[in-house]
């Protein structure tokens, strides 16, 4: 990266359940990134506008409250910051992965503490390739 591009050091949680959002960021805590927590979309739009660059994954739940759900967020992350790893995940058995962004990875709830550590790694160590 260059000097204007800082490396991509956070981890973004949008959840608006404050018990798994708690749960996520104690367990991303426990890896190199920085860990922010927001709980709607547009929350998590406005920091991605400023800080999108430092952003290496983004986890975000698919039902969140206000005007823009989890899908519509993993879509403008995938086309406005396609290097950084998004994961969804959600409870509701209606939702699909073939539903979701080709460049998001699905967990369904309940999602298991290894599983959100696994993908902390690849976002550290095997970032989304950039669209070309």
């Amino acid at each position: 990266m260059n000097a204007l591009q800082p490396d991509p050091h956070l981890a973004l949680i949008v959840e608006d359940d404050p018990d798994l959002r708690a749960l996520a960021a104690v367990l991303l805590d426990e890896t190199p990134l920085d860990v922010v927590e927001v709980e709607s979309a547009e929350a998590a739009l406005d920091l991605l506008q400023e800080r999108g660059g430092e952003v290496a994954m983004l986890f975000a739940d698919v039902r969140l409250p206000g005007e823009m759900d989890g899908a519509q967020l993993a879509r403008a992350a995938c086309k406005l910051w396609p290097t950084i790893r998004i994961v969804l995940t959600s409870g509701d058995p209606g939702i699909r992965s073939d539903d979701l962004p080709e460049c998001v990875t699905f967990m369904p709830k309940p999602w298991r503490g290894l599983d959100v550590l696994v993908q902390a790694e690849k976002a550290i160590h095997d970032p989304q390739p950039p669209v070309t």
